[in-house]
C-alpha cells in the first residue's frame, strides 16, 4: 500500500451554511469515488477556506458524509489579490494500492480554473 494525497477544490455561490455543506460533501464525494476509496482508507484531510466563507466549517460538513471518526482539520486559505474567492480546498491524505499517476484529482465548479490541466 501506498500513502499519498490526492487534491480537490470547489467554489461556492454564496457563503450561506447550505452551500458550504452541499458543496464540500460534493468535492469530498467526488474524490472519493473517483479514486475509488473505502472509508479506512482516508487517513486524514485538510481543508481550507478563503477569507470570504465564514458560514460554516468545511470539516463540519466533512463529518456529515460519515467522516467523523477521520482526523480532518480547516485553515485559512492565503489571501492572495489574484486568488480564487469563494474556494474551498482539500487535501486528503489516503493509503491505497494506486500509483501516484493513477490518483484521480478533483476540480469543480469555478476552482476548475486552478488545474485546467487535469481531466475532469
Amino acid at each position: 500500500m501506498n500513502f499519498l494525497a490526492l487534491r480537490g477544490a470547489i467554489t461556492i455561490d454564496a457563503d450561506t451554511r447550505d452551500e458550504v455543506v452541499e458543496k464540500t460533501q460534493r468535492l469530498v464525494s467526488t474524490m472519493i469515488e473517483r479514486n475509488d476509496l473505502a472509508h479506512d482508507d482516508i487517513v486524514s484531510v485538510i481543508f481550507t477556506a478563503t477569507d470570504d466563507i465564514r458560514s460554516e466549517f468545511p470539516a463540519t460538513a466533512a463529518r456529515g458524509l460519515g467522516l467523523g471518526d477521520v482526523p480532518l482539520l480547516c485553515a485559512r486559505e492565503l489571501g492572495i489579490e489574484h486568488g480564487t474567492p469563494l474556494c474551498i480546498r482539500v487535501l486528503m491524505h489516503v493509503t491505497t494500492s494506486k500509483q501516484r499517476s493513477e490518483l484521480s484529482h478533483v476540480y469543480l465548479d469555478g476552482a476548475r480554473a486552478l488545474r485546467d490541466d487535469l481531466p475532469e
